[in-house]
C-alpha cells in the first residue's frame, strides 16, 4: 500500500511539473538571446527622457507625463520589434506620451492584421506562440485616456502547469522597474482586476 502510494504521488508530480505550453524551439531560444540583449534593466529607465529606439537618455532632465512619473513599455516594445524587423505603432507615427494606449488599439486595427498582427485567444496560447518563437505582446489600454496603459513582450519559458496557472506567461518588460524575466501576473497586477480579464494577447510570426 506505502509502494503504490508513492508511485501515485510520484506520477501525481510528475504530471503538475509538466510544462505548460510546448517545447522551446530554437527559433525561440534565438528570440530570448535578442530579448537578453536588449540590456532592459539598464536602458529605458522610468525617470529618464529616452531614445525610443535605444532606451539611452538623451535628456538631462526628469522626464514626467501628464503629471506622472514617465516609463517606457510601450517604447521598448517598439524598439524591440524593430530590432525583430516588426512594425509596431512608433514614433513619428505617434508620440511617446500614452503610446501604449494607442498601441492597444492599433494591434486590433485592419492595418495591424495586414501588418502580420494577429488576436491571441488566451495567456496559454500566447507562452505557446512565444516558445515556437513568434514576437507576442501583452497590452493593457487604461479606461481613462488621460491615464498610460501597459504593454510587454512574452518570452519563452519552460513553466510547470502550476507555475503558469499562478504567474502566466513570463515577460520582459520596461516599467516604473525593469525587468529582463518577470511573470506577466506581477506586470498587471494594477489596477486591480486587470489580469487577466483586461489584456490583450497579440503575435506576429518572426524571420
Amino acid at each position: 500500500m506505502l509502494r503504490a502510494m508513492l508511485a501515485l504521488a510520484f506520477l501525481t508530480g510528475a504530471v503538475a511539473a509538466q510544462p505548460c505550453c510546448g517545447p522551446i524551439t530554437p527559433a525561440a531560444r534565438h528570440l530570448s538571446e535578442i530579448l537578453d540583449a536588449s540590456n532592459v534593466e539598464g536602458l529605458w529607465l522610468a525617470r529618464d527622457h529616452v531614445n525610443w529606439e535605444t532606451g539611452v537618455r538623451d535628456r538631462d532632465t526628469d522626464a514626467v507625463s501628464n503629471g506622472r512619473v514617465a516609463t517606457h513599455c510601450s517604447a521598448f516594445v517598439a524598439a524591440m520589434g524593430e530590432r525583430l524587423g516588426v512594425y509596431v505603432l512608433r514614433p513619428p507615427e505617434h508620440g511617446l506620451a500614452l503610446l501604449a494606449n494607442a498601441q492597444n488599439e492599433w494591434l486590433g486595427s485592419e492595418e495591424a492584421r495586414v501588418r502580420g498582427w494577429r488576436r491571441v485567444t488566451d495567456a496559454q496560447g500566447a507562452q505557446t506562440l512565444a516558445n515556437q518563437g513568434k514576437l507576442v505582446v501583452i497590452s493593457y489600454a487604461s479606461p481613462d485616456p488621460r491615464r498610460p496603459g501597459h504593454i510587454v513582450i512574452v518570452r519563452p519559458a519552460d513553466k510547470p502547469d502550476a507555475d503558469f496557472a499562478r504567474d502566466g506567461p513570463d515577460v520582459i518588460q520596461a516599467g516604473i522597474v525593469n525587468h529582463n524575466k518577470w511573470a506577466a501576473a506581477s506586470a498587471f497586477a494594477r489596477p486591480a482586476g486587470t489580469w487577466p480579464a483586461a489584456v490583450s494577447f497579440f503575435a506576429h510570426d518572426l524571420d
